[in-house]
């Protein structure tokens, strides 16, 4: 049951559902053209405040810059890499695909032949609830890191996990039945914060390893100094926006949630 709240009760919380719960209101109140204009003012200002350049990437880069990329990279015998970044391979789609968080597989090979890990834990399921049946994130993932040259025997597989709770509470079991207590962590530097909070709560002494960063430093300052015309842009909405600030709300939601677990 937590499982399908954590899915749906943000939905009313992201600007998206909650202009949607505002327009709906607005339907059942006619006839009350003041607290018509408030709902609609509202709604317009949920959109666009959530859809503009100076909302979105200070929202992201404040989940992003908290752990940065380690400088020291001590040989660990663990690196747990968080599902997250493939598609399974279901028709007509002729293998596993990567999405937008696939750089966490590209930095968990690269972790690995640089020789700062011996194996990657992988952990992943899916939520049954939700989704047609298909393998889990983990084999997903297993399926593309030999691609990379990551050989089988090198991969530790957790299928059962269907939030990041349940990635920490699995690998917390797998680590400590094999005597690993410090490992590295790999997943997209904006969901690192939650990662983080979690995985030490479960007792587990993690190295952040953050990748996929989507405001790197350029973008940052050149939102500050960039010419009129950019300026003017960062103020008109854009969809992209509206998605990367709805993800930002939800890991700041997360971590709301679960310092109370």
């Amino acid at each position: 049951m937590f499982i399908i709240l954590s899915k749906l009760l943000p939905l009313f919380i992201y600007p998206l559902g909650l202009v949607c719960i505002l327009l709906v209101i607005l339907l059942l109140i006619q006839g009350r053209p003041r607290l018509t204009r408030i709902l609609l003012f509202m709604s317009f200002a949920v959109l666009w405040f959530s859809s503009i350049n100076w909302v979105t990437i200070p929202l992201v880069r404040s989940l992003e810059t908290r752990y940065l990329p380690p400088q020291e990279m001590p040989a660990l015998a663990v690196a747990v890499v968080l599902s997250g970044g493939t598609h399974p391979q279901l028709a007509p789609r002729p293998l596993v695909e990567v999405n937008d968080a696939g750089d966490r597989l590209l930095y968990a090979a690269w972790l690995y032949h640089q020789g700062k890990v011996e194996k990657l834990l992988l952990t992943g399921g899916y939520v049954e609830v939700l989704n047609p049946e298909m393998p889990s994130g983990a084999e997903n993932m297993a399926t593309l890191l030999p691609m990379m040259g990551v050989p089988p025997e090198a991969l530790w597989l957790e299928t059962k996990a269907q939030n990041t709770y349940e990635n920490a509470v699995f690998s917390q079991q797998m680590l400590q039945d094999a005597g690993i207590e410090r490992v590295y962590l790999v997943t997209s530097a904006m969901h690192m914060p939650r990662s983080v909070n979690i995985f030490t709560a479960q007792g587990i002494d993690v190295i952040p390893a953050p990748t996929d960063f989507l405001i790197p430093d350029a973008d940052w300052q050149y939102l500050f100094s960039g010419n009129l015309l950019s300026q003017f842009i960062n103020f008109l909405p854009q969809s992209s926006n509206l998605f990367l600030t709805t993800k930002a709300l939800k890991e700041y939601i997360g971590l709301v949630v679960y310092a109370f677990l």
